[in-house]
């Protein structure tokens, strides 16, 4: 029995959801509007403000689908009345970042400048130097993108030097003893 799949989704205010007979869904809601397909096995019926969902059998395929089709849905409401963002920090010498139209162009110990395109559905904030805000409200394309800005240089284990979330810890080693 999936306990995540069977919670019942409330529906916010303000939220229209429309699911048509293919499991085509379409949320909209104060922030935006999002659509996905899901997979034709699952049943979602909504009713009441609440959303259900119900999968066919108890095989080990669709008990991966009901739990992960029910976070999705929520997710998809979450981001159009909230929304998602993550908050990126840069420690180093010389390491900055700044947004140049649309794009993000990053100092991180390079030749030159990394410059990475910002997509469409997200936007990108840069309070000071040191500090990247990625919003949006699709939560795989927030997550997405940060772990791509991440990626351009990782926190090392020496000095820490290098692009990591806001409040992540990386344990520092100990250098060559004299």
């Amino acid at each position: 029995m999936s306990r995540v799949g069977n919670k019942l989704i409330p529906i916010a205010q303000g939220v229209n959801i429309s699911v048509d007979d293919n499991n085509h869904v379409i949320v909209v809601g104060p922030k935006g509007k999002i659509a996905y397909d899901f997979p034709q096995a699952m049943t979602i019926e909504v009713a009441d403000n609440e959303i259900k969902i119900s999968r066919p059998s108890d095989s080990k395929m669709h008990k991966a689908l009901h739990g992960t089709t029910r976070s999705l849905l929520h997710n998809m409401i979450e981001g159009v009345t909230n929304g998602f963002s993550k908050a990126l920090e840069i420690r180093g010498t010389g390491y900055r970042a700044a947004i140049k139209g649309k794009t993000l162009e990053i100092s991180a110990g390079y030749a030159k400048p990394v410059v990475k395109e910002i997509p469409s559905g997200i936007e990108v904030e840069v309070p000071n130097p040191t500090e990247i805000i990625i919003r949006g409200i699709d939560k795989q394309s927030v997550g997405q993108y940060a772990a791509e800005i991440r990626a351009i240089r990782k926190p090392e284990p020496y000095l820490g030097k290098g692009i990591r979330y806001k409040g992540e810890v990386v344990h520092q080693k100990e250098g060559k003893k004299a």
